[in-house]
């Protein structure tokens, strides 16, 4: 019995699977093209930068990358005082 449930549940979760994977969306073909167009037109002449993903990241999304940035910095730093060895001295 509880084999046959096993099995059961293996062949539900790979039905799953495959009906997941079918319904997918094909690579590179986004729902939503607006944002990405109004950036491509917009960047050079609001962020005065060349590059279209450098004034994304620190123009329009500039706080978030700041957050971002605290955020790994924090965990550096508490990863460092966890793995410190008491008593020695630099």
């Amino acid at each position: 019995m509880r084999r046959a449930l096993g099995l059961f549940a293996f062949i539900g979760f790979t039905l799953f699977l495959i009906a997941a994977a079918m319904s997918l969306r094909p690579f590179g073909e986004p729902v939503h093209t607006e944002m990405d167009d109004y950036f491509i037109d917009h960047a050079q002449m609001e962020a005065s930068a060349n590059n279209v993903v450098t004034s994304i990241v620190f123009d329009y999304r500039g706080f978030d990358t700041l957050g971002e940035a605290t955020v790994l910095f924090t965990a550096v730093a508490g990863v460092l005082m966890a793995l410190r060895r008491k008593g020695v001295k630099v």
